[in-house]
């Protein structure tokens, strides 16, 4: 397998997606890149409460700045080598703009949370959403301890 030219990798900051992060450098084709997206999920109150009640008012752009510097530390941490990076933090539903970005891609490589049960139903998976509509291939990564789990 010669490998991709461009693959995104979606990152939430979870050892997880470091390991998809990992897997993803791997599948690179010479001269190919990857993208590492991180998005910032919007804050929506549920309540009645107007949000400077709950919590402190934090510019988009500072969580967008925030995020950018955490994930260039993740990436010096994961030690990819020489495969071309590149990063993007957006502001949006995850799924949406995994897709997107997808679009102008090759692979996606993401990684699973391993939900099940009540809270899969209740939250759904961003995986599996991406699975179904992504324009392009998608390989998922499960968890370690779901990997272990379904070995015994």
């Amino acid at each position: 397998m010669k490998g991709y030219r461009r693959i995104l990798v979606p990152h939430d900051f979870s050892e997880h997606a470091t390991r998809a992060l990992k897997a993803g450098a791997q599948l690179v084709a010479p001269g190919g890149r990857i993208l590492v997206l991180h998005v910032v999920t919007p804050f929506m109150p549920l309540t009645d409460v107007p949000p400077a009640g709950i919590a402190t008012y934090i510019a988009p752009d500072e969580l967008v700045d925030g995020a950018t510097r955490q994930l260039e530390r993740v990436l010096k941490k994961a030690a990819l080598g020489r495969v071309p990076v590149d990063t993007k933090v957006v502001i949006g539903d995850p799924y949406q703009r995994i897709i997107e970005a997808a679009k102008r891609m090759d692979l996606v490589v993401m990684s699973t949370t391993g939900r099940s049960g009540l809270a899969h139903l209740l939250i759904g998976s961003v995986a599996e959403k991406v699975v179904r509509h992504s324009p392009i291939p998608v390989l998922t990564m499960r968890p370690e301890a779901a990997r272990k789990a379904a070995r015994t």
